[in-house]
């Protein structure tokens, strides 16, 4: 059998990754945006590769052999943001789990160990495969060494073999050092000749072949000043050649043959993938279900009967209820039948004799037969669009999971089982199939596979329940969520009225505005090109218009918006770039894509809200996220014109919590200067900018104001010193120097955040307010980045998921009080810290009353709650 080898440039890889990907991060607080890059790219590798030796090559420090030939190599880079470095340890767990090998050794970089390696290889007439982001490893390419690099991200590969180079390049592997010497490299502050670009280079090194011969015809070289450079910067360009010729006889302690990959443990990748969260992945993984069939074969026979005709005999109340549908979307899905359990037996339904019996509907709408449900939201909309609304819900295994195990991602009711020991139930993919081969069975299975899922739910109901009295959630699920995820189904049912005329002239409009834009970027450019090709924008920017470089990738400059945004004041057509993209996402994310969601025969949209999703609590909403929609711009908040009331002579009514987090920080940590701050009703970001700058208010800038805002939100949400740099533009060391002057002007935030990392410690977890629960695991792990993290997710939770459960239970106190006020005013959505009602014009008067009346007082806190509204034609006017 034939060898191959994958040699993968780790730290190259892991870097693109992140920067490629949005900084994400699991549910156990950990950022894995990088990991997971770097492992879709390597499921690729594996699937084409199919690799039989294989090792992934990291750097192990930041001082190297090179150093003492040039100890400002790789100066002046930025220090890796800890968002990424904390993500190495993680990464290296999961190679762990492939059971691929991964080796770093003191003194030398990842090329090196790479170089030498594949040099083995090469010897071995092995087929090797290098993979990396950095063309400086292209001078290994050989007859039987490819050098794959990263182009776009790390899904598009180039791979270069040594015709291929000299096609592309015009030079030979070997020569990629000669020209790299003349060139340098700025990315690793190598010097190289002044002066010298690849073009130049390339000339050179294609005329005399080597860096020493360039110099030994010296007198032949055209062009007075390049003939200077070269003279002047000798020394420069041999050293800078040494610093870039990749070590080929580093002293490793491995060889080719510890490197053997004889491929991975199904169920150990799968328990990464799943502790990472990266649940996509899954069946990149695992067979075809196959091994979980057989483990499931012994589950116990169960009796049940399909009903043909619904008789009152068979509900005595409390009964478990299971509404069985496949789509995620119910608003769209149909439902495939109803499990339901009881002491008397157990029963499936099939849809049509259930709709269409008064006995099933009358039970479903009767308060006094208590229901225990899965997924209390998802089985009143479905009920709402058959006609039916269902009372009686007593409890929601779904919420009851979530608050239980916030931290996992899957709360399906085969899941819950599985966690709790109950396993008479099979997965749904196992029963409908996946992507295209989905499909409904046959009814005997159907309605086994429903009941099943019923049973089980009525099997656990007690034990879940038992399990939050002893967390002290009881209440939680009882008084929050589930009278929540009822009001949530009647809000998402009752859905949004959009003016769809509207969104069509705004889309007009846009595009005409975008065409506008196009037109004024190619007269300042003097040409036409696509503006959304980086490739095409970076030399009109950087070379033909003189822009000074911010930043360089791989491929050549930087054109994304952190860029551009810091060349805002060097050129007229940066604004009107950076305009051109903001309008064009406008225009393809919200115009066109809310235009595809409206219901056609109503014109409404129906979102959906996530209850059970993020740790802290708070909403999200799908399908669409209605929580997205960019207001910064006033182009994105005119798309807000387009949700009007559902009825002539109504109104729509917009109350907004002001600085929530803020406030509930200072009730929380008790700091003295930020409760009577809130007490005085002053202007936080600008007493905040007094404390820490230490200036009189008159003596308050705009731009002491914006930092100090950054600053106040930035420690809610765990900033980092990275972080606040990002947002603010200035260094880290600045950044780092405002925290700790935020500290000294609020002693009492600091002490809140060591007491309760202190006590997130001891515990291994934090609380809300109301006793919502975050598992911080990692809190006293022995890895520095995973632990700080959770040490961030411990100072911050607390404060965001309070803010959540206090807007949750605004809603629900608000909703109850339209009700007795008998009212025709409803709320019809939750938008971050504001809730959006619609109202006949005749009740403006008593929301202006009982709205900030119920939110301001929903809950009682040191500080005052404090609430502001608008109201007018359209979601736009009441903003």
């Amino acid at each position: 059998m034939s060898k191959k080898m994958v040699l993968i440039d780790g730290n190259s890889i892991i870097y693109r990754a992140f920067f490629a990907l949005p900084l994400l991060n699991n549910d156990k607080g950990v950022y894995t945006n990088a990991v997971y890059g770097f492992t879709t790219m390597l499921l690729r590798i594996l699937e084409e590769e199919k690799p039989t030796h294989m090792l992934v090559a990291f750097d192990a420090g930041k001082t190297t052999f090179r150093h003492s030939t040039y100890k400002e190599y790789k100066g002046g880079r930025q220090k890796t943001p800890s968002e990424l470095s904390e993500q190495f340890p993680v990464l290296k767990e999961l190679l762990d789990a492939f059971d691929i090998k991964h080796y770093q050794l003191a003194q030398y970089e990842a090329d090196d160990i790479i170089g030498t390696l594949s040099k083995q290889g090469n010897n071995e007439a092995w087929e090797v495969t290098v993979i990396s982001g950095d063309k400086d490893l292209l001078q290994l390419a050989s007859e039987q060494v490819t050098v794959h690099v990263t182009k776009k991200g790390i899904s598009d590969v180039e791979k270069y073999t040594p015709d291929y180079m000299v096609e592309k390049m015009e030079i030979t592997p070997e020569q990629i050092i000669d020209l790299k010497a003349l060139m340098g490299d700025s990315s690793d502050n190598i010097p190289g000749v002044p002066g010298v670009g690849q073009k130049t280079a390339t000339k050179l090194i294609k005329q005399y072949n080597t860096l020493e011969e360039v110099y030994n015809h010296l007198d032949e070289v055209s062009g007075k000043k390049l003939k200077e450079n070269l003279i002047n910067h000798k020394e420069d360009a041999f050293m800078s050649k040494e610093l870039v010729t990749i070590n080929r006889d580093s002293p490793i302690e491995i060889s080719v043959d510890n490197i053997t990959y004889d491929g991975f443990e199904q169920s150990k990748v799968s328990t990464a993938f799943k502790d990472l969260g990266f649940l996509s992945l899954l069946n990149r993984v695992s067979d075809d279900a196959e091994e979980e069939q057989e483990a499931n074969t012994e589950m116990n026979d169960i009796s049940f009967t399909i009903v043909e005709e619904v008789i009152e005999s068979m509900f005595i109340g409390n009964e478990s209820l299971v509404v069985e549908m496949i789509g995620e979307n119910y608003h769209q899905s149909t439902i495939d039948g109803f499990g339901i359990i009881n002491e008397s037996g157990a029963y499936f339904i099939p849809t049509e004799i259930a709709l269409n019996s008064d006995v099933f509907k009358t039970w479903a709408e009767d308060g006094t037969m208590t229901k225990h449900v899965f997924d209390a939201k998802k089985t009143m909309v479905a009920l709402l669009r058959n006609g039916i609304h269902v009372q009686g819900i007593t409890f929601d295994m779904f919420l009851a999971s979530y608050l239980l195990n916030p931290a996992e991602n899957n709360h399906d009711i085969p899941a819950i089982g599985n966690r709790m020991g109950k396993k008479d139930v099979l997965f749904d993919e196992e029963v409908y199939g996946k992507g295209a081969k989905l499909k409904v069975p046959e009814l005997p299975e159907l309605a086994e596979h429903v009941v099943r899922k019923a049973t089980t739910l009525y099997v656990l109901k007690d034990e879940m329940e038992e399990r939050l009295k002893e967390n002290e959630q009881y209440g939680l699920l009882k008084e929050l969520e589930m009278p929540l995820a009822l009001i949530l189904g009647e809000l998402e049912h009752l859905g949004v009225q959009v003016d769809i005329s509207k969104l069509e002239e705004m889309g007009i409009d846009l595009k005409e505005r975008l065409n506008t834009l196009e037109k004024e970027v190619y007269e300042l450019a003097g040409e036409n090109f696509n503006l959304n090709s980086p490739k095409q924008l970076g030399p009109i920017l950087f070379e033909k218009l003189g822009l000074p470089v911010i930043k360089k990738t791989k491929t050549g400059y930087s054109t994304a918006a952190d860029v551009l945004e810091q060349l805002q004041n060097e050129h007229e057509i940066i604004p009107k770039l950076l305009l051109y993209r903001q309008l064009g996402k406008l225009q393809s994310t919200y115009i066109e894509g809310l235009l595809k969601v409206v219901k056609k025969d109503t014109n409404k949209i129906h979102t959906r809200f996530n209850q059970a999703l993020t740790q802290t609590g708070r909403l999200s909403s799908i399908e669409p996220n209605l929580q997205n929609i960019p207001i910064r711009l006033e182009e994105g908040r005119k798309i807000r014109q387009a949700f009007v009331p559902a009825e002539k002579d109504w109104i729509m009514f917009a109350a907004d919590y002001s600085q929530i987090e803020l406030r509930v920080l200072a009730h929380i940590a008790n700091d003295e200067k930020l409760v009577a701050a809130f007490k005085n009703d002053l202007d936080i970001h600008t007493q905040t900018a007094m404390d820490v700058f230490h200036v009189e208010k008159d003596e308050v800038t705009s731009n002491m104001r914006r930092q100090a805002k950054a600053v106040n939100f930035g420690i809610v949400y765990g900033i980092s010193d990275y972080g606040l740099s990002q947002s603010l533009g200035i260094t880290r060391k600045e950044a780092k120097n405002f925290i700790e002057r935020y500290f000294t002007s609020y002693p009492g935030v600091k002490k809140y955040m060591e007491e309760i990392v202190q006590e997130a410690k001891h515990k291994g977890y934090v609380t809300t307010l109301m006793n919502r629960r975050r598992y911080l695991p990692e809190i006293t792990s022995r890895n520095f980045n995973l632990r700080s993290f959770a040490e961030r997710t411990a100072m911050n939770t607390p404060i965001q998921g309070s803010a959540a459960d206090i807007i949750k239970k605004a809603m629900i106190d608000l909703h109850w009080k339209l009700k007795d006020e008998k009212l025709q005013a409803r709320m019809l959505l939750q938008v971050h810290d504001e809730l959006i009602l619609e109202a006949p014009k005749e009740e403006l008067e008593i929301l202006k009353e009982i709205v900030p009346e119920m939110m301001e007082n929903t809950v009682e806190l040191n500080v005052p709650l404090k609430v502001d509204y608008e109201y007018g034609s359209s979601w736009f006017d009441a903003k």
